[in-house]
């Protein structure tokens, strides 16, 4: 789509690029103004003033007329014509008629438009042998032969030095204005810098924002762009409240999933215990995989879309890393005694400040230990250590399951599983928190073989 008016110039064209091609068009039509202004101006400057010569000099020339008594006597005054000729190489044509009758002087020269009134001159432009005269005519009245006689005086010049002195203001003019032109170029690209730089300034204050910066834009801006700022702050406004929807939603989608599941789940393991036919109990354990199954992956899809949202609006705060890890610890101790596993904490006893997000670490570590839990085998150990390490906190999960089979190296995409753990309940979204989490806060996550036997879980944060 093209800007109307300036071709070339397409509707996503850049702003600056715009005012300058304006600037300069508005130039050249400046330039083209002011070159007919001073062409037309120097040619009425010149005419007024051959006018007021010519004009001068008929008078002169009307009172060299008078009567006598063999006739009328007709001098030519010598200095009028001189003055004339002074104005350049002009020819100079008069004529002395009584009536329609020439007495003296060039014959068919252009009559004036009006005849003239006494000694007022009447001037005229008209066509003569070839050239373009301008040309004055008064009138007289003259006693000849007893009787009043008006004798009309007509003094023409040709206008070529007027003309070439008008010609030359105006190229002058015309060389000026183009030297003007070609100074608009950088001029008209250094205004458009200079309007364009309050929109630049407003960008740099927007784009300096956080991803969870949702505060009103109080940038001062001209007048000009206050809607656009207005605008801005309403679809802020919307932003902000969607995403608190959002997060009123997760939280209350993960608590109504979450409890009737474990209801289900608390009368299915009592279904089992009550009945003693085979086929029932093979039915409830079926159940009982099924649930569990489904409440791992609404748990965990829950909690990744938890951590997706609290990214993009992060907001650190101080915490201590080892009080969260002992929390997660005793939330994860049932679990670990149902399957005789025995949890080995390290290093938990030291303050480990960290900068970060609450409920997303404690996502994360859940995770890890879950992991740990789900693929140890039961009777085994689990080696819980937190150390602070070259201005980094370190979290090391040691367990004796089965370890990562060979090729399995990059478990962090969503619902991606290890080829050897098949038959163990998973959705494949526990180390995508884990690695959304780290990348978050700044650190790092590695899941790893360790050489004798299990996996080593690393996950690194920067110290406050």
């Amino acid at each position: 789509m093209k800007a109307p008016g300036f071709p070339g110039l397409g509707a996503q064209a850049s702003l600056r690029r715009r005012l300058a091609v304006q600037f300069i068009l508005l130039s050249a039509l400046l330039v083209l103004a002011l070159f007919l202004a001073i062409r037309f101006t120097s040619e009425r400057a010149s005419r007024a003033s051959q006018d007021a010569m010519l004009g001068a000099a008929v008078i002169s020339v009307g009172d060299g007329v008078r009567a006598a008594d063999e006739g009328l006597v007709f001098d030519l005054p010598y200095a009028t014509f001189s003055m004339l000729g002074a104005m350049g190489e002009e020819r100079i044509f008069y004529s002395l008629s009584i009536g329609s009758r020439v007495i003296t002087g060039y014959e068919g020269l252009p009559p004036p438009p009006a005849p003239p009134a006494g000694l007022t001159p009447v001037f005229w432009g008209g066509d003569y042998r070839g050239s373009h005269l301008r040309l004055a005519a008064i009138t007289r009245q003259v006693l000849l032969d007893d009787a009043m006689q008006e004798i009309t005086v007509v003094l023409g010049q040709t206008r070529y030095g007027q003309a070439a002195i008008a010609r030359d203001t105006a190229r002058s003019a015309l060389w000026i204005g183009l030297v003007l032109l070609l100074l608009a170029g950088p001029l008209a690209w250094w205004a458009a810098r200079m309007v364009i730089r309050p929109v630049d300034r407003l960008a740099g204050a927007v784009t300096r924002r956080g991803p969870h910066d949702l505060r009103p834009l109080r940038h001062p801006a001209p007048r000009e762009l206050q809607p656009f700022v207005a605008a801005l702050n309403g679809f802020i406004a919307r932003l902000r409240g969607a995403l608190q929807m959002a997060e009123t939603f997760i939280f209350e989608a993960a608590h109504r999933i979450r409890t009737p599941l474990s209801l289900v789940r608390s009368e299915a393991e009592l279904a089992l215990a009550e009945t003693s036919d085979e086929a029932t109990r093979q039915r409830l354990r079926r159940m009982l995989r099924a649930i569990g199954e489904s409440s791992r992956s609404a748990s965990q899809i829950l909690d990744h879309a938890m951590v997706v949202y609290r990214s993009d609006q992060f907001a650190a705060a101080p915490l201590d890393l080892s009080q969260l890890v002992q929390a997660a610890l005793r939330a994860m101790q049932p679990l670990a005694e149902m399957r005789d596993i025995e949890l080995c904490p390290d290093g938990l006893d030291r303050a480990c400040p960290v900068l970060g997000d609450e409920r997303m670490l404690e996502a994360a570590i859940r995770n890890i230990l879950d992991n740990a839990l789900k693929y140890s085998d039961p009777e085994g150990r689990v080696t819980v250590t937190l150390a602070q390490r070259d201005g980094r906190a370190m979290l090391e999960v040691l367990d004796e399951g089965r370890g990562l089979a060979p090729g399995d190296h990059d478990l962090g995409g969503r619902f991606r599983r290890g080829s050897n753990v098949g038959n163990v309940v998973g959705s494949g979204l526990g180390l995508t928190i884990v690695g959304e989490v780290a990348d978050a806060h700044g650190g790092e996550f590695h899941l790893t073989s360790r050489p004798e036997k299990g996996s080593c879980a690393r996950f690194s944060l920067p110290l406050s």
